[in-house]
């Protein structure tokens, strides 16, 4: 009996180890894949003007996972060393809290949840497994361990790059003037690079405004209204009812506007999305998707949806995966982007990759290079693509994320 007992103890033990060590990296694997199909090849020229730009991504799920982002590592799409080597000066990161079991494009339940036993399988703090507001804190308190300990890194090595945590306006007109050519550092000093907090979904709020500012000061400084269900703060474009703004969702957005949090409208239902445009006073961002004139999905944006970003004097990412612009090549990235900015304007172009976001896509962001190329092969100019690879972003964040005075400052007109 009493082998029996240490045999099954042994048995329960391997099946614990494995749960725990491998499941969640052969989860991510499965979600988080690249094509392998070829890449084209990359001109001198865009090189040489690939390694001048403040790149901006406006959107990747890299928190989620179990790994180290200081680590170059061998899944998934992100972390320091590939941002680095794709040339990339500022990466907001997302904080996922929540998808519901089946999820699908068209209609989902917030009943289910994918996410607990991922936070459980990763060994995450016990106050992760049934909060998500704890989620997202806990994310925020990863990647502030991981800078704290990249700055002991940087201290014992200044040839290293420098990675802060941007929160403030300051923060990011310095990053914006420092990676500027016309302000370079020695020749041969690494630039300085950033990364910022956003939230997929403001189901982590449980349904109490107050818990935005508790979210604020852990440094999240950019959100969406909903993910891939109907929450208690707005309707979602993948929701079973796909209604707008609930009452809560009225006080949020101003009270985001007030902190300075950027208003995120992906993922958001068509009416969640003009209702926002009417009580917006601050520039709104789309972080990652697409556009229906080019890939005819639902979560994508219309023309007059386009548009009304523009209007506020936001930025509208282009995402990268199939979904977003109906393929993975670079080109297809391109045609999105180009569309932006023929209907309204370059200014109103980014880029919003949704890396590490259950995706597959054709390159990592080590890779970037390929949508610069790209953008020169769809006619581009130089200056057009400086503005649609991270100026636009820059302009938009740094405004979005001082606190609201009393006194708004008009909004842009879109053309």
């Amino acid at each position: 009996m009493r082998r029996w007992v240490l045999g099954a103890a042994l048995l329960l033990a391997i099946a614990a180890g494995a749960f725990f060590g491998l499941a969640p990296g052969m989860t991510e694997r499965s979600l988080n894949k690249i094509d392998g199909k070829p890449l084209p090849a990359v001109s001198d020229h865009a090189k040489a003007l690939h390694k001048t730009l403040t790149i901006v991504d406006l959107h990747s799920d890299t928190l989620l996972w179990q790994r180290d982002i200081l680590d170059r590592a061998d899944r998934g799409h992100v972390d320091l060393p590939r941002l680095e080597e794709g040339n990339v000066a500022l990466q907001i990161l997302s904080s996922v809290t929540k998808t519901p079991k089946g999820q699908n494009y068209d209609a989902n339940s917030g009943d289910t949840d994918n996410i607990t036993l991922l936070t459980v399988a990763q060994l995450q703090p016990p106050r992760t497994w049934t909060s998500l507001l704890e989620r997202s804190l806990w994310h925020a308190e990863k990647l502030k361990r991981a800078l704290a300990e990249r700055r002991e890194a940087e201290l014992r090595d200044r040839n290293l790059t420098t990675w802060t945590l941007e929160t403030d306006a300051a923060g990011i007109e310095e990053l914006a003037r420092l990676r500027d050519p016309k302000n370079a550092l020695l020749p041969d000093h690494p630039l300085p690079r950033g990364v910022m907090l956003s939230i997929e979904g403001l189901q982590d709020l449980e349904g109490d405004i107050r818990n935005l500012d508790q979210l604020h000061a852990a440094g999240f400084r950019m959100a969406g209204l909903a993910h891939f269900f109907d929450n208690d703060v707005a309707g979602s474009m993948h929701g079973l009812r796909k209604y707008g703004l609930t009452p809560l969702g009225r006080k949020v957005v101003p009270r985001m506007e007030e902190l300075g949090m950027i208003v995120d409208i992906a993922h958001c239902s068509h009416t969640c999305v003009a209702d926002i445009f009417k009580i917006a006073r601050r520039p709104v961002v789309s972080s990652h998707g697409g556009v229906q004139a080019t890939c005819k999905v639902n979560r994508n944006l219309t023309d007059e949806e386009i548009r009304g970003v523009a209007a506020t004097g936001g930025v509208i990412g282009i995402g990268y995966w199939d979904a977003a612009v109906c393929d993975t090549s670079p080109a297809s990235i391109a045609k999105a982007m180009k569309h932006v900015r023929d209907l309204v304007g370059i200014q109103y172009v980014g880029l919003g990759s949704d890396y590490d976001g259950g995706t597959t896509v054709r390159f990592d962001t080590s890779k970037l290079v390929q949508v610069t190329q790209a953008l020169i092969d769809a006619g581009f100019t130089d200056d057009e693509i400086r503005a649609a690879m991270g100026g636009n972003a820059i302009r938009v964040l740094r405004a979005g994320v001082a606190p609201l005075k009393a006194a708004p400052r008009p909004l842009a007109k879109a053309p």
